[in-house]
């Protein structure tokens, strides 16, 4: 979603003739958009804004290079102050917009998840050289009309945004607001701006993406409406992904939808969190173990050739050693292909973190047999394809030898393979030959 909704910003400053600076040193204007979901992301946007802020002070002259990296920057102001203006905005500005300001002063423009529709406003605001602007943040969260980065090949669509759910570790509700689904009308235009711009791919996104309802619209609809209007426009977009999905919503029409039309991607994202019923329950996430491997098992029946992913949180309040081994035996009936995990850490403001705590240690510990399990079955169900002929998006240069190319399979798994770098952006066929790590090998099909 933040990568979204940064090109959506990133679109509007270059309809306003701005382009990208070489660097963050010799920037005009600095747009940090920032998360909350984890301590860990508070922290890394903390530092960035340390190092903004002495990069400020250089940039006007009000202090001396300390680093190696404020060296350019003082290259650039040899002849004069070159001012920098610096705009915060996203869920951690949402969360501390009152405070936000008096903790970091350099900071010119403080911008929340409701206000960012205002960004426009506050560009021209800076281009008249203007030295205030009121952001007001209390009115219902808009959508951008395109939110693909430029010349991109491979994009997010939102569709909806916000959570009803309120699970008790969760802050998103509480910074992202109640959901909200984008018109069925406005999804329909952007998609083909997209098909103008020769997209191949895009991932339909959404805090809870399958919650979305647009009146007598819901998820599965909309997704079969998505392929007839991708299939009637001769559309370039030729694969659809959407993510996260929550599994207390996820039907049997979808099911049905993403085994019946090709343009929908055989991968589905479906975050579990944990395979013990009482911790779900303690998560409200509103279905027991039971009930999510009835789900998986109606997928994998319906999609046989499905890469299954997910999300695992270790180190719950009240987790016991049997909810580990409930949520280890969980993973051996699934195989996913890959998973998200982590161990919790309390979020200020969300119920659980006025639970008990269980020692770090220990949540490290059980998140380590988590990972070891999951590296096991990756290398299982990735093996599982050694020798097929897939379809592949080619996406980049390999760093690892310039020969070659890095694609994507449909179920989302990366293959490298000697091809012409001319070839990024488009579809082609590659034999997969072998495995190293998380990476296949192939062989160019021409």
């Amino acid at each position: 979603m933040n990568i979204a909704e940064s090109a959506s910003m990133e679109q509007i400053l270059l309809a306003r003739g701005w382009t990208k600076a070489d660097s963050p040193q010799t920037a005009d204007l600095m747009v940090v958009n920032t998360c909350t979901i984890r301590k860990s992301a508070d922290e890394r946007i903390e530092g960035r804004l340390g190092w903004i802020s002495g990069l400020k002070a250089v940039r006007e002259k009000k202090a001396g290079a300390k680093t190696k990296l404020l060296e350019e920057a003082v290259e650039y102001v040899k002849d004069g102050p070159r001012p920098l203006t610096v705009i915060v905005t996203g869920c951690l500005a949402e969360r501390m917009i009152d405070e936000f300001k008096k903790q970091y002063p350099f900071v010119d423009y403080v911008i929340g998840t409701f206000g960012k529709h205002h960004f426009g406003e506050i560009i021209e605001n800076i281009e008249e050289k203007k030295s205030s602007f009121e952001v007001r943040d209390d009115e219902p969260y808009h959508f951008a009309s395109v939110s693909a980065e430029p010349e991109a090949f491979s994009t997010f669509v939102p569709i909806m945004h916000g959570c009803n759910n309120f699970c008790t570790y969760c802050i998103v509700p509480y910074v992202r607001g109640r959901e909200i689904s984008r018109p069925v009308s406005e999804i329909l235009k952007e998609l083909d701006a997209l098909n103008r711009l020769r997209v191949r791919e895009i991932t339909l996104i959404g805090q809870n993406v399958n919650s979305y309802h647009d009146g007598d619209t819901d998820f599965a609809s909309l997704l079969q409406l998505i392929a007839d209007h991708l299939r009637e426009t001769k559309s370039s977009i030729q694969w659809v992904r959407f993510m996260s999905s929550h599994p207390k919503d996820f039907t049997d029409s979808v099911i049905d939808v993403i085994a019946k039309e090709e343009v929908i991607c055989n991968h589905i994202h479906l975050p579990v969190q944990h395979g013990s019923s009482s911790v779900l329950k303690a998560m409200n996430r509103r279905y027991t173990r039971e009930q999510y491997l009835e789900l998986v098992q109606k997928i994998k029946d319906k999609i046989p050739d499905v890469s299954l992913t997910t999300d695992i949180m270790m180190g719950f309040p009240g987790e016991t050693e049997e909810d580990v081994e409930l949520t280890l035996d969980l993973m051996r009936k699934i195989k996913y292909e890959s998973a998200m995990m982590y161990y919790y850490n309390p979020r200020e403001g969300t119920p659980a973190a006025k639970l008990e705590q269980i020692p770090e240690e220990i949540r490290k510990e059980r998140l380590q047999r988590v990972i070891d399990l999951q590296l096991e079955h990756t290398k299982e169900r990735m093996t599982e394809r050694v020798g097929k002929t897939v379809k592949v998006i080619v996406e980049s240069i390999s760093r690892d030898n310039p020969e070659e190319v890095l694609g994507q399979t449909e179920q989302h798994e990366k293959v490298a393979f000697k091809a012409p770098s001319k070839l990024i952006g488009t579809f082609v066929s590659v034999k997969i030959v072998s495995l190293s790590g998380h990476t296949y090998h192939g062989e160019f099909m021409q």
